[in-house]
């Protein structure tokens, strides 16, 4: 294998002519960053080689952008099968925000296990 590199003279010196992707302008969420973290705790190999390609923020935006969309969709079904309706919400406000919130960290396990742990 044979790499060759580009070199720019500057002053009396060369430096090689390196430049990285042009990575999107958007912030990672609370998703991405768990990948990230599972990333530099578990899986060190594949976080150096992700961040040596410059394909890390890539890698850390699928998971955030899949687990935010199997949020939203299964979010509605998870409650509906809980009871945790309108009606609800109107009579027993608590009962409804417990019933949410189990809902939520049900679908989020599934999200960690299947996107972020993986």
């Amino acid at each position: 294998m044979k790499i060759e590199l580009e070199y720019v003279k500057v002053g009396d010196y060369y430096f090689t002519a390196l430049a990285l992707e042009t990575q999107p302008d958007r912030s990672l969420g609370k998703y991405g960053l768990m990948r990230l973290r599972y990333l530099k705790e578990h899986r060190l190999g594949l976080f150096n080689r992700l961040t040596l390609s410059g394909k890390l923020y890539a890698h850390l935006l699928e998971p955030e952008d899949a687990a935010n969309d199997l949020l939203d969709s299964m979010m509605p079904g998870m409650a509906k099968e809980a009871g945790a309706t309108e009606d609800l919400k109107a009579r027993d406000p608590m009962r409804w925000v417990g019933l949410m919130n189990c809902c939520k960290a049900q679908v989020e396990e599934i999200i960690f296990a299947e996107l972020i742990y993986r």
